[in-house]
């Protein structure tokens, strides 16, 4: 039975630290919200698919795929263009867009069952959602984190600290 969920980003972590802070918070499983399971930089490599995977299989954590949870090229796009129109680069945003927000909703979400997700997810204590941004509400992670909460009342902790 689910106890916590939690989330983290990629950007910001070395390899130890990222790792270590999955472990430190008692995750089981990583659920990989990307829709591409890559990072660009050299620095970030152990995030891509294959590295990860390897990775958690050494530490004893489990790896989902979740894709359709993934904001489409189109979601994106809203993002990319107010990401645009304000000089805020990706990887410095603090916060979500509306447009993206309402995009990700009428577009991904609307189209799923909660308890669908719930039922992959259930076989484990402490599932983390993982995407890239740093900042939790600055990715797609929260709104999936609020929208099963919403379904289920769970604790959230958003996993911080590089």
């Amino acid at each position: 039975m689910i106890e916590t969920l939690h989330t983290m980003g990629g950007y910001g972590y070395s390899q130890d630290a990222f790792f270590d802070r999955l472990e430190a918070n008692g995750v089981d499983v990583l659920v990989d919200i990307r829709q591409r399971r890559g990072m660009r930089g050299r620095q970030y490599s152990f995030l891509n698919s294959t590295a990860l995977q390897t990775e958690l299989l050494e530490r004893e954590i489990a790896y989902l795929h979740l894709k359709e949870l993934s904001p489409t090229t189109a979601v994106r796009d809203a993002q990319k263009s107010q990401d645009l129109s304000s000089g805020v680069a990706k990887r410095k945003r603090d916060i979500l867009s509306c447009e993206f927000v309402a995009a990700y909703s009428e577009n991904v979400l609307v189209n799923l069952d909660p308890e669908d997700i719930w039922a992959k997810i259930s076989g484990y204590k402490r599932p983390c959602f993982f995407c890239v941004e740093a900042a939790e509400r600055a990715c797609h992670r929260s709104l999936v984190t609020d929208w099963l909460t919403n379904y289920r009342h769970t604790p959230v902790n958003h996993i911080q600290g590089r």
